[in-house]
């Protein structure tokens, strides 16, 4: 929180010029990976599943902007106005655009609701993780970043794996979703990788703003933050894992770097 303070106290009408800039670029990148794949769909070129992927995949990619904020206030502002967005997209939804995405995007299991409840979640999941680290620890930003980037990547390169190679199933009855080892072993790789990365360039190789992390830290934090969100995604249920896994592998690391 002094953190944030004292880059309010020394903005400059320089610093928000730029900043106007980074958000004028971030709400171009999110418009384009939205509206690229519903349109994708109402041509009949991809199917339903895809251009969900699409948007899964590429939208929170938003949040690699963020730590290049010289005031990363106005990445909160970005991620609840996507929030609200995906909200207010529903079958009945008056706004064409927001229905046309539900029509796009929606799966079978939201269809009792009519609205987008996984990618709500997603937003939403976004949402808090860059509010909290933005006002309480504005220097740690690759902590959600990865947690984001993990929902992100990895569950969709788990899902199609799954789907695709799965052989072996894990069936946890309460959650009401099936998943496969293969899927599983995705998700473990893909995000001990996206961790590695995230951690080394926010931490280590052009830690811009952020607080500097050793090598070592970064492999032990890579290797933590891979494994608890593994687990967490086996055990959630498939229409709320948008929710628990980013944010519940947030808190994991997050603590481990408080005890160390």
């Amino acid at each position: 929180m002094n953190k944030l303070i004292e880059i309010i106290t020394n903005y400059t009408t320089a610093d928000f010029s730029t900043d106007l800039v980074i958000m004028g670029i971030a709400y171009a990148y999110i418009l384009f990976t939205i509206l690229t794949p519903v349109y994708l769909k109402k041509k009949g070129l991809i199917s339903k599943f895809l251009a969900r992927k699409i948007v899964h995949l590429f939208a929170g990619l938003v949040v690699l902007i963020v730590p290049f904020f010289t005031l990363p206030l106005h990445a909160i502002f970005i991620a609840a106005s996507l929030t609200v967005a995906v909200y207010f997209s529903s079958r009945d939804s008056s706004v064409k655009q927001l229905k046309e995405l539900y029509d796009s995007i929606g799966e079978e299991a939201e269809e009792s609701i009519g609205r987008l409840q996984g990618p709500f979640c997603y937003s939403i999941s976004i949402t808090i993780l860059i509010t909290i680290f933005v006002i309480f620890a504005p220097t740690q930003l690759y902590f959600p970043i990865c947690g984001i980037l993990i929902m992100i990547i990895s569950d969709t390169f788990a899902s199609i794996i799954g789907k695709k190679y799965g052989r072996v199933r894990i069936s946890l009855a309460y959650t009401g979703s099936q998943r496969t080892l293969e899927g599983s072993l995705t998700f473990l790789g893909s995000a001990f990788l996206l961790c590695f990365s995230a951690f080394y360039f926010f931490g280590l190789f052009n830690p811009i703003s952020q607080r500097v992390l050793t090598i070592e830290l970064i492999i032990v934090y890579s290797l933590v933050t891979a494994l608890a969100s593994t687990l967490i995604e086996l055990f959630s249920p498939s229409t709320i894992d948008d929710l628990t896994v980013p944010i519940a592998s947030t808190i994991v690391i997050y603590s481990l770097s408080l005890v160390h």
